[in-house]
């Protein structure tokens, strides 16, 4: 892995690329002239009389190169942004979306202003807050989510919390209605998950676990969209992980409702058979699902019905992990098997290429209102080069981050990360 350059870079064209952009539907041979911070030009006929003097190149020997992925969930460990920051940029991750279970909780102006300057400071990928919907994250009083937004904050979550009280619920969609703001909800409902620690089934009874039933979630799910028809507003419900929870989404968009929903690769690429004989790395929330839920959630994201897929990107230490399943903590790391995992529904034949990187990519930013991504002239010069055949083995020893929990740990995968750029830097080369 190479370290990042923190001056401003000069012209560098990048030659011989499959260019992919979801945006605007590009899928062709070309090539990407970037200028400073920004792309300058980009197109098939680009150089196609040879590159000029005194620009840096760079063969890109017929690899894919799209926008740098949009990651609208991770959960960054105290203060520390370099750790996050370097299996983001391991992953293709250029963009990222912090939730405000930080120490101390986003539930304050200058905590979002000290996320963005932190992050900047690393130099690696761009990361930015969500704010908190209730102060400390307690689910009662209502954070002054006005002004959060004004200090940066792109939307407003209680992070691995759901809001359970449908007064206080009912009060953040109607107060964040009139500003045009999201609240992404997590979609559990608390008092049926309390004492859960996988999905509930007949894997959980054979393994002698307390299981947490999926109608936990679609319970949550229907609650919040009546309340959504009741106040008007944005929702969005991330890591959606069942099929009902999916049809009652589905529902909802075709009845008018300005809902959206995120998942994550763990809901449609494992089941609840992955944590094996309690296999700790395993234990997620929401928890993996039977078969059929996953099923569901390959078939929703092929349809539209889920409109992102997001890492959901929950290191935790070994400490919390390696311990009785019932006693271990939830959560898994995800920046690095973002991208070949969610290939897998392009191999799998399930989705186009474009359609699939669109989920990691423009959706994100579009929903999100984030200046990324895009593969075009005028637009930050944030790009990932993949290969998107290089098959691989998920190794937890091998990952860039600090944490090693995930679920992933084995998993033969394809799509291989060559090189991530930020604002015109190579902030990581790898992948031989």
């Amino acid at each position: 892995m190479s370290k990042p350059d923190n001056k401003t870079p000069g012209k560098v064209a990048y030659v011989g690329a499959r260019l992919l952009d979801p945006a605007s539907g590009l899928d062709q041979t070309g090539s990407v002239l970037t200028d400073g911070e920004r792309i300058a030009d980009i197109g098939p006929d680009l150089f196609t009389g040879g590159v000029p003097d005194g620009i840096e190149t760079i063969d890109c020997k017929g690899l894919c190169l799209a926008p740098g992925l949009v990651d609208a969930r991770i959960q960054v460990t105290g203060q520390d942004f370099q750790t996050p920051g370097q299996a983001a940029v391991a992953g293709g991750v250029t963009t990222a979306l912090c939730l405000p279970n930080t120490d101390p909780v986003i539930d304050d102006m200058a905590v979002v202003e000290y996320v963005a300057r932190s992050a900047r400071k690393v130099g690696l990928a761009k990361v930015y807050a969500y704010g908190a919907v209730t102060k400390g994250l307690e689910g009662r009083e209502l954070a002054e989510m006005v002004m959060l937004s004004e200090a940066g904050a792109v939307a407003f979550t209680d992070g691995d919390r759901a809001v359970h009280d449908a007064l206080t619920m009912h009060r953040a969609l109607t107060y964040t209605s009139t500003f045009g703001l999201i609240i992404v909800q997590h979609p559990e409902e608390p008092s049926l998950a309390a004492d859960g620690v996988m999905n509930m089934g007949e894997t959980a009874t054979r393994l002698g676990l307390a299981g947490v039933p999926p109608e936990a979630e679609v319970i949550q799910v229907e609650r919040d969209l009546q309340l959504l028809r009741m106040s008007g507003g944005r929702l969005h419900f991330a890591h959606v992980s069942t099929a009902a929870a999916a049809d009652a989404i589905r529902r909802a968009k075709k009845d008018g409702l300005a809902v959206t929903c995120d998942t994550a690769p763990p809901y449609f690429a494992l089941n609840e058979t992955a944590i094996g004989d309690y296999r700790t790395f395993a234990k997620l929330s929401p928890p993996l699902r039977a078969e059929d839920d996953r099923a569901a959630i390959v078939e929703a994201l092929a349809d539209g019905t889920i409109d992102l897929i997001a890492s959901d990107h929950a290191p935790r230490h070994e400490d919390a992990k390696r311990l009785p399943f019932a006693q271990a903590a939830f959560g898994g790391v995800g920046l690095e098997t973002l991208l070949p995992v969610s290939l897998e529904l392009y191999h799998n034949a399930k989705m186009g290429l474009l359609d699939v990187l669109g989920l990691l990519t423009t959706k994100p930013a579009n929903i999100f209102g984030l200046p990324a991504g895009r593969l075009a002239a005028g637009e930050a010069a944030d790009m990932v080069l993949f290969d998107v055949d290089r098959g691989w083995k998920v190794d937890e020893d091998t990952l860039t981050s600090k944490a090693k929990n995930t679920p992933f740990d084995t998993r033969p995968v394809q799509g291989r990360v060559m090189r991530t750029v930020i604002d015109g830097r190579t902030v990581f080369q790898g992948g031989q």
